[in-house]
């Protein structure tokens, strides 16, 4: 074999190794199309109450303010990112007297209940966490999938 012929060959293996490498690597996972059902308390009084479409791997941001008001009534930030099969989710939300973050874990389809306050029930989030492509997510929407089967649905 001549030297030219044995570093030809070594570079063809060293070019198939790094393809199986390349090809291990995991593949990026497509964004989940997801839909947040949120209720805000502050000290029991009932003080927002969104319901917000988002992805994950972006930052949904929410807030209400009323015509002329220079501050919202609230700001609510999420940035939820999947870890197989839960859903990691940043949540940050002020209101003017008060802010408060959190980081939790959610399933589809799971509800959980935060405390931001100082204290319990000084500021209190319930969240429901649906993946949009699900069949509870239609069933909460009243999505059939014939448009004859839906009755008389509530409209999105």
């Amino acid at each position: 074999m001549t030297r030219s012929t044995l570093i030809k060959k070594a570079w063809l293996g060293l070019a198939l190794v790094g393809l199986a490498c390349v090809a291990a690597l995991p593949k990026q996972a497509e964004a989940e199309p997801l839909y947040f059902a949120l209720e805000v308390r502050r000290e029991g009084r009932l003080v927002a109450q969104p319901k917000l479409l988002g992805e994950t791997g972006r930052t949904v941001r929410a807030e209400r303010r009323k015509p002329g008001a220079s501050e919202p009534d609230y700001r609510l930030v999420l940035t939820p990112t999947a870890e197989g099969e839960t859903f990691h989710l940043e949540l940050d939300l002020v209101l003017p007297e008060i802010k408060g973050h959190s980081e939790l874990a959610l399933l589809h389809g799971q509800e959980r209940k935060v405390q931001l306050g100082r204290w319990p029930g000084d500021l209190e989030v319930s969240l429901l966490l649906m993946k949009v492509d699900s069949p509870e997510f239609r069933a909460l929407m009243d999505l059939a999938a014939d448009p004859e089967d839906r009755g008389s649905g509530r409209p999105i």
